[in-house]
């Protein structure tokens, strides 16, 4: 599913990316070493920003970064990722490891206009679609890339559990 998801944002060296749902740390450090590879001047390098709403998972994310050796291309962040990370919007890319019941509207705010989103949306009860969605100015176009099944989403945009 990570490669899936990563296929369809479309990465390329120097984006900004927003990650929803940082887990264990792996599938940022996947997108980093696309937007961010260590062959790369600093100055063309992307970053990788994650929100963990669990601080738990946030702290064992961070372990497992710096482990890896991303912790200069990847920056974890405690709170709702339902709400994103506006302190480094616009992002040109975000990608959601949790299912939401609707494209939360700040993420889509915070999507750089030509950006696109890697979202799953639907019931908490493990069946939904992952859409790809891109923003033309103003304009947001859906795409179903199919079913998935993923956690939910909580937070002030996610379910209520």
């Amino acid at each position: 599913m990570v490669s899936i998801m990563n296929e369809a944002l479309e990465l390329d060296v120097g984006h900004k990316v927003l990650e929803i749902g940082s887990g264990s740390g792996w599938h940022a450090s996947t997108i980093a070493e696309i937007v961010a590879p260590s062959d790369v001047p600093e100055e063309r390098q992307g970053h990788v920003y994650t929100v963990e709403i669990i601080p738990r998972l946030a702290d064992f994310a961070r372990r497992n970064i710096e482990k890896a050796g991303y912790d200069d291309r990847v920056t974890i962040i405690h709170g709702d990722g339902s709400e994103g990370y506006p302190k480094e919007a616009p992002y040109d890319r975000i990608v959601v490891t949790a299912a939401a019941p609707r494209v939360p509207s700040p993420l889509k705010e915070q999507l750089k206009p030509g950006g696109a989103m890697v979202i799953p949306v639907g019931s908490i009860s493990f069946y939904q679609t992952l859409l790809r969605i891109r923003r033309k100015n103003d304009k947001y176009l859906e795409e179903d890339l199919g079913g998935v099944a993923f956690v939910p989403l909580v937070g002030k945009h996610g379910h209520e559990i």
